[in-house]
């Protein structure tokens, strides 16, 4: 500068001049010298020999010896099973596709199932939590084209002081991933070389205890992690292995989030590892949610060792299995990495204790305690509902320890009669009469169709649609259930209310794409709409070009509403250019945080060739649009929508969650004529 305060060099000089607008150059104001980007990382990061001291302190969890044995189950599988809420459908729906597939599964649609507050079925912990996801602002990754910047490299033991210049070699084991089988737990747990000081706490209460166990337990199981730390134990396993007739699980996310918060309370938190080794986790959610609520590590035993019992006829497989554990952890893990791609999370490190989740239906005293700084915006179950909810899970395995004859029970709806040799149907996924309410049950769609066919009686069968649809399945599945309209005053006289025809034009239908609809629904909801002067969305799997001209009775087939998804399916100027509206969709109530989904065998000749695409083919939108990293380059893409369309207007639609009136106002000012929060649930 021209007082000659800061101080740089000519090559400093040449390279700031060709520096691009997104990067930085940094002024110490106390040395007065001028840095350009990277080199006060740099500085950092070779100001001690980190890089050394971690590696002179890991060790490979196949470094350390064999143990002498695994621990061995004593009660039954099936038991087992029953006593943490397993169905048919988790083992057909969910874990079958990891082996099949190496895989999680797709489907193709939403989901009608009632939020987990209102189940009368006994839900999992997990179901009350939500995954947060990113919008525009902080954009997704997507972990598949973008792989190489992913990890789920974890680390067992304690963590050293960023903040300390001292030597610091602490003696850790690196894993892969956070996912444990059986034995690498042992090998972590009863390692001799010490470099692990491991604990192990009972994460269940004694059946005798009744409903007040719970808390008790909860109390126990934090005072004994921290007692622990503080004994300079640094591998911390919850366990719920001791599950049996007298013993009641604890919910493992329930456990695990009271023993992390407790720790990091005391400040003690990153002095150990914390191990979650639990039978009641069987689904990527459930792993997800353990880590983000502090587990370093995960040992879901009773999964791994359901999957190794399927048979092949359940998996879908013609020959003899491979090894499942080994296929179901490289599926698992696919699908850690696509949770973490929602929220714009590279690293398992930087996800885990974030808690990037919602809270729907839990008490506020429960989240303030066991789940602190989780968004939580209503009230609902507690610990007290807890512990009777894992008491019902239980007697489903061990009906007489409660008291009840096998009859009772099946009465009571928690057993299937044949249960001594089944487990019960589900219904999560498919509705099952016995299962979990769907708000699309065949009384409702039955009452549909014969209002849509009847000749007579047809009032009469959409009085019966409307009233299932609006009063029992809403008032028993969603939060909009729970509103009642304030009574009326005086009525607004008729001439003050808008006419119809107008009301009608500020309707539109739901987003569904071709292939989701058949092409017949699809174009009815079309020519529906058209005639009202109301508005029909394509979705995002393009449009017929023929539907472009009007049928001979004047009737219009294309949909007013076209949307441009991160896929791109069928976009093209043509499909832009006869559009009253274009809907740039970055994300969707239905699947908040993914992109669409279309299984391989629903993409034939017509529908490929419309999303130009190979027919056969699964065509799933990454979470991110890869033009949209930030407010501005959404600016840019309604620029070009406008440019291709100038007739049109431009809406952004988003998907609701805590924080989204930021992003709505982020897209008002990048030029959106309108924002959609598709709500959901």
């Amino acid at each position: 500068s021209e007082s000659g305060i800061f101080t740089t060099t000519p090559s400093k000089i040449a390279r700031m001049g060709r520096l691009e607008p997104a990067q930085l150059f940094v002024v110490d104001l106390d040395t007065g010298l001028v840095s350009t980007d990277g080199e006060p990382e740099l500085t950092v990061a070779s100001s001690a020999p980190y890089g050394e001291w971690y590696a002179e302190g890991k060790l490979g969890v196949r470094q350390l010896p064999d143990p002498m044995a695994t621990i061995q189950p004593v009660e039954p599988l099936l038991k087992r099973q029953l006593a943490f809420g397993y169905s048919q459908e988790d083992l057909r729906t969910i874990l079958a596709p990891l082996l099949r597939d190496g895989r999680e599964p797709t489907g193709s649609m939403g989901n009608d199932l009632a939020l987990a507050v209102f189940s009368d079925q006994r839900p999992s912990l997990y179901s009350y939590f939500k995954q947060r996801f990113a919008q525009v602002t902080n954009p997704a990754i997507d972990s598949v084209r973008e792989q190489c910047v992913m990890s789920l490299r974890t680390d067992i033991g304690p963590q050293g002081n960023l903040l300390s210049d001292e030597p610091q070699v602490v003696s850790h084991v690196e894993l892969a991933q956070p996912i444990l089988t059986d034995f690498e737990l042992e090998r972590l747990r009863r390692n001799p070389h010490n470099a692990l000081h491991s604990t192990t706490i009972d994460i269940t209460w004694s059946l005798d205890d009744g409903e007040d166990g719970l808390e008790a337990a909860l109390e126990r199981i934090r005072a004994e992690a921290v007692a622990a730390v503080e004994a300079d134990t640094t591998l911390l396993v919850l366990s719920d292995r001791p599950t049996s007739a007298e013993r009641v699980p604890i919910p493992s996310l329930l456990a695990c989030s009271t023993v992390h918060h407790a720790l990091t309370r005391q400040g003690t938190r990153l002095r150990a590892a914390l191990v979650v080794e639990s039978g009641e986790p069987r689904e990527t959610h459930h792993l997800a949610a353990l880590i983000g609520y502090g587990a370093t590590a995960i040992n879901p035993y009773l999964m791994l060792e359901t999957m190794t019992m399927l048979d092949e006829p359940t998996v879908g497989l013609d020959g003899p299995l491979a090894d499942a554990n080994e296929l179901a952890i490289a599926a698992i893990s696919k699908g850690l990495l696509k949770i973490l791609s929602k929220i714009g999370i590279a690293t398992i490190r930087s996800y885990r204790g974030a808690q990037i989740f919602e809270i729907v239906g839990i008490d506020p005293d429960v989240v303030d305690v066991h789940f602190t700084g989780t968004p939580s915006r209503l009230g609902g179950i507690g610990i007290d509902e807890l512990a009777r909810e894992a008491l019902d899970r239980h007697a489903r395995a061990y009906p007489e320890a409660h008291g009840l004859a096998l009859a009772e029970h099946v009465e009571d709806g928690l057993l299937a009669a044949d249960s001594e040799k089944l487990l019960p149907q589900g219904g999560v996924y498919r509705w099952r009469r016995d299962g979990e309410r769907h708000m699309w049950d065949p009384e409702t769609i039955a009452s549909l169709q014969q209002a849509a066919r009847a000749e007579d009686g047809r009032e009469e069968s959409y009085e019966e649609f409307s009233r299932r649809v609006n009063d029992e399945n809403a008032g028993k599945a969603l939060l909009r259930g729970l509103l009642e309209l304030v009574e009326p005053g005086e009525p607004v006289p008729l001439e003050e209310v808008e006419p119809a025809a107008e009301i009608m034009r500020r309707f539109s239908t739901g987003a569904m794409s071709l292939g989701a609809l058949s092409p017949e629904a699809h174009e009815t909801l079309a020519i529906a709409m058209n005639r009202l002067d109301a508005y029909s969305n394509s979705g995002e799997g393009g449009e017929d070009r023929r539907r472009n001209i009007p049928d001979p009775n004047g009737d219009e087939r294309r949909s007013r509403i076209r949307q441009v998804a991160s896929g791109r399916f069928g976009v093209d100027v043509e499909y832009l250019s006869r559009a009253d509206q274009i809907q740039i969709k970055i994300a969707q109530g239905a699947k908040p945080g993914e992109g669409g989904q279309l299984p391989g065998h629903k993409v034939d000749d017509y529908i490929g060739a419309l999303r130009y695409a190979l027919p056969g083919t699964e065509l799933i939108s990454p979470p991110p649009h890869h033009d949209i990293y930030s407010i501005e380059d959404l600016k840019q893409l309604i620029y070009d929508l406008r440019a291709a369309n100038p007739s049109a207007n431009v809406s952004v639609k988003l998907a609701a969650e805590s924080g989204v009136g930021t992003v709505a106002v982020g897209c008002v000012k990048a030029g959106a004529d309108h924002v959609v929060v598709a709500g959901h649930d």
